[in-house]
């Protein structure tokens, strides 16, 4: 009880000191308060709740911040092979480590209830479970609630008639898959504004609760508590977050590949100069766009532009759920024949498993020539010899690297996973349905965008509260942004 006086009594001198420095900055000189709560202070949890809710809503509008997430993990499949951030849900809230996966739509985790998930994970981490019961904000979403329309459009979700639950059944591409019911509650999440972080802030949010899982998501060597879909459909965490009015349609992400990994996730536009953007293919449940050929050393490959085109299921995916990349067979052969015959001279290749690998004993930066993918509206994506490669062991001074794009066989898709998306900015921009990138250094900080509720576009620095950036220098902006706060938790205790 003493620490709340002493915090209670640090309000009141804020209070009292508030109105001659607010007036300077051109605020009105006096503040009229008016008392919410009752003078009997009786009033339902419920409705403290409620009214909470509602000025949450309000006050994260008129800020219009960044939301940042922290990012772990790594693309090396003989590591991790997988990114993954932390996210609080409930309330109180408990950590969950959630895969950032682009190729899907609803965030779920692993249910109290669960049948066959997870106990432990090699990444070291601590895997929890979502109890609905232990959480005092935690819903139920019922089959007459609108938000479970959400899921029925995109045809994962269906009603179960005993118990009148929104129920959810997904399979990923490989193989693995999860079953639950969806649960509205209080997602917690920092936001940036200006120079100063604003956490613990809340949104109410759908997302779903595992009851079952099969596949890898069983596996414990990399295990995580669910996976955090970025799609565009109405159930993903962004478009809910969209319509409430808390972020931007936008999201960014720069995932880092050497030193441990890690990276940046931000909703909101990472700005910076070298960006080039290609449109979105409308109409499409999965990031497709136009893929038109594949250069190496300059050279435009000998494929049909056919393969890459969009068009029942075919196409080119980005998908951050994928650890490697994938290439049809018409696309595959022709690419793995101009690497090996541009270095041949330089190492010994080699087949091991059914991959192409080569045996090395200098630096493959210096040896293996740059690939260039290019796309529609004029962007190309430059990839390093690290960008299609994957070292796969080291002894005596020599190296095995293999081709890390694998081949799919009777279908004409592309898929660029981790390999290819690590060390670049990636923007995903859904207003203007176009995707941008740039070739980046994960590890430094970056500047996003986001848009005011007054129209205008605000400047943050999202790498300044990570572990992998240096700290910035604050800017002028923090002393607004001060005063604002203030009179923000003043309000709340009226």
């Amino acid at each position: 009880m003493a620490a709340v006086r002493v915090t209670v009594s640090i309000l009141i001198c804020c209070c009292l000191l508030l109105p001659a420095a607010v007036s300077s900055y051109g605020f009105p000189a006096a503040l009229k308060l008016e008392r919410v709560i009752p003078a009997n202070h009786e009033m339902e949890l419920s409705q403290l709740m409620a009214r909470d809710k509602a000025r949450h809503g309000r006050l994260l509008q008129s800020l219009g911040g960044v939301i940042d997430f922290p990012v772990d993990g790594t693309f090396d499949p003989f590591v991790v092979g997988l990114y993954y951030t932390k996210l609080r849900l409930g309330s109180p809230p408990k950590d969950f480590y959630v895969q950032v996966d682009t190729g899907s739509d609803v965030l779920w985790v692993s249910c109290a209830s669960c049948n066959g998930c997870p106990q432990t994970s090699g990444l070291q981490i601590q895997l929890n479970f979502f109890d609905p019961g232990n959480s005092v904000t935690a819903s139920p979403v019922s089959c007459s609630d609108q938000r479970c329309s959400w899921g029925i459009q995109s045809s994962d979700s269906g009603c179960s008639v005993q118990n009148n639950l929104c129920a959810y059944t997904f399979q990923y591409g490989d193989g693995s898959g999860t079953s639950g019911f969806y649960v509205s509650d209080l997602l917690q999440f920092d936001m940036i504004v200006g120079s100063s972080l604003v956490p613990n802030s809340t949104a109410q949010v759908v997302f779903g609760c595992s009851t079952s899982q099969t596949g890898d998501l069983v596996k414990s060597d990399r295990a995580v508590d669910g996976i955090f879909g970025f799609g565009q459909q109405g159930m993903s965490v962004i478009s809910q977050l969209a319509s409430q009015g808390l972020a931007p349609r936008v999201f960014s992400h720069c995932l880092k590949g050497e030193n441990g990994g890690g990276g940046i996730l931000v909703l909101g536009e990472i700005v910076e100069p070298n960006m080039v953007f290609t449109p979105l293919v409308p109409s499409q449940p999965h990031y497709n766009v136009n893929l038109l050929s594949i250069s190496v050393n300059g050279q435009p490959l000998p494929i049909n532009p056919a393969v890459f085109s969009t068009s029942n299921g075919q196409g080119t995916i980005i998908d951050t759920g994928t650890t490697l990349a994938y290439l049809s067979e018409a696309a595959y052969v022709p690419f793995v024949e101009a690497i090996t015959n541009a270095v041949s001279q330089s190492v010994r290749p080699v087949v091991s498993k059914g991959n192409q690998c080569y045996v090395i004993a200098t630096s493959v930066a210096d040896i293996f020539p740059p690939v260039s993918l290019n796309f529609a509206g004029g962007a190309s994506m430059f990839l390093n010899p690290q960008d299609y490669l994957i070292q796969q062991n080291n002894v005596g001074g020599t190296a095995v690297w293999c081709i890390g794009f694998q081949r799919i066989q009777n279908q004409g898709i592309t898929i660029l996973g981790d390999l290819v998306l690590k060390d670049k900015i990636f923007v995903y921009d859904l207003v203007g349905q176009r995707i941008g990138w740039a070739n980046y250094d994960c590890s430094m900080s970056v500047n996003v965008s986001a848009t005011s509720s007054s129209g205008r576009s605000e400047y943050v620095n999202a790498g300044q509260f990570s572990d992998n950036a240096a700290p910035q220098k604050p800017s002028m902006d923090i002393v607004g942004n001060t005063l604002i706060l203030l009179l923000m938790v003043i309000n709340m205790f009226l």
